[in-house]
């Protein structure tokens, strides 16, 4: 079932709006990933709404350059990234389930994904 949530960074900077049907997260063991414990589920980015923060995010870009992960320059929380489908090319937006605000991210079901072989 899709539901909105609400989520961002530690300092409250950047806040966003995301409408996601949460069945599974991913735990990818790429580099960045690895180092970063995120738990990323998946929404097209039509929706995905940034309410605040648009000037206090970084962005970095590694391997392929294809995902775009955004951080806030003040606290260095990585909330979400903005990338496209590898399969359909449709832009994506990755959300770190742990940096929404009422979501409980011990209670999805996790899929590892070898990352670091892509």
């Amino acid at each position: 079932m899709t539901q909105t949530y609400s989520g961002g960074c530690q300092c409250g900077k950047v806040r966003y709006e995301v409408s996601l049907d949460i069945t599974e997260v991913i735990a990818c063991n790429c580099s960045r990933c690895r180092r970063l414990g995120s738990l990323l589920a998946f929404a097209p980015v039509t929706q995905f709404k940034l309410l605040s923060g648009d000037a206090d995010l970084t962005s970095y870009a590694f391997n392929r350059h294809t995902i775009h992960h955004k951080f806030c320059s003040t606290c260095g929380i990585q909330s979400f990234a903005i990338g496209k489908n590898p399969k359909t090319g449709a832009e994506m937006a990755a959300i770190n389930v742990r940096c929404l605000d009422d979501a409980d991210a011990d209670t999805f079901r996790v899929r590892k994904v070898d990352g670091k072989s892509f």
